[in-house]
């Protein structure tokens, strides 16, 4: 059991110090997790601290290619919604 941070990390250091198990380490481009040390913050907190504190949508992924935090999941906007907004604005 392992999470994943994927390319779409900004490196934003967030995530780095709230892990319970030190995992998260800086890398080129972006932060990785050790698979070996994460254990998904189960025993330690009721989710995960990295997808917690985390600013970017769905730059944290379980082991299922998951997003924790998936489009919409910040903002509060539907990804459909999204879309239609940015293609009128485009339309313009």
């Amino acid at each position: 059991m392992a999470l994943e941070i994927i390319e779409s990390c900004v490196n934003c250091w967030a995530c780095e110090p709230l892990c319970p198990n030190q995992a998260i380490h800086a890398a080129t481009p972006h932060f990785l997790i050790d698979a070996d040390k994460c254990s998904e913050c189960v025993g330690d907190f009721a989710e995960a601290q990295c997808a917690s504190i985390c600013p970017i949508e769905g730059a944290i992924i379980d082991e299922l290619g998951e997003a924790l935090n998936p489009p919409g999941s910040l903002t509060g906007i539907p990804p459909e919604r999204w879309a239609a907004a940015q293609a009128e604005i485009a339309a313009r």
